[in-house]
């Protein structure tokens, strides 16, 4: 029996570590995602709730990040899955224009900017969630391809018709002008 107290008390202090390294991260993907910073904070704590749950099932082939970013992709997708259309459309609200910058270098400017939170809650999911993946949270393509469950050109090819469509949005809203 000591030694199930052991292998319990390492599971807790790494899934704590886990926590001190990557909840404000995972927090802040998940509040692009939910834009209800109340949802965010708890779908943040069930994901380590489930980190630790789970734990055993973590093979080590991904890592902790990772996987943590797949339990919060899914526990979130369950969660928008769950909610009405209209809910989720209700609060956009545009709050400004004020720059001329492609869509690329917006996205990296800062995860704060309300003109990009804005486009992004415009765009469709998995356009949303590939762009704060891989522009926002900096994840590779692979690991990009992990979370979602994609293949790596999926990723690639979503990506690419994700920036287009912001490009297009930031266009409509007028925070960006057409190339000449």
């Amino acid at each position: 029996m000591r030694g199930r107290d052991s292998l319990t008390r390492e599971r807790k202090n790494e899934v704590t570590d886990w926590y001190q390294q990557h909840s404000d991260s995972i927090f802040r993907y998940i509040l692009f995602m939910v834009r209800d910073y109340q949802q965010a904070e708890d779908l943040t704590q069930e994901t380590f709730i489930k980190g630790f749950r789970y734990y055993d099932t973590f093979e080590r082939k991904a890592n902790a990040k990772t996987w943590l970013f797949r339990i919060a992709h899914n526990l979130t997708i369950d969660f928008l899955r769950k909610q009405k259309p209209l809910e989720l459309l209700k609060d956009l609200v545009f709050l400004g224009k004020n720059t001329s910058t492609l869509p690329e270098e917006l996205v990296e400017i800062k995860e704060s900017s309300t003109e990009i939170y804005h486009a992004l809650g415009l765009l469709k999911p998995a356009y949303r969630e590939v762009i704060i993946l891989r522009k926002i949270k900096e994840f590779t393509i692979e690991e990009t391809g992990e979370i979602l469950n994609w293949s790596e050109s999926k990723v690639k090819n979503t990506l690419s018709r994700a920036l287009s469509a912001l490009e297009k949005q930031l266009n409509k809203e007028g925070i960006i002008h057409e190339k000449n």
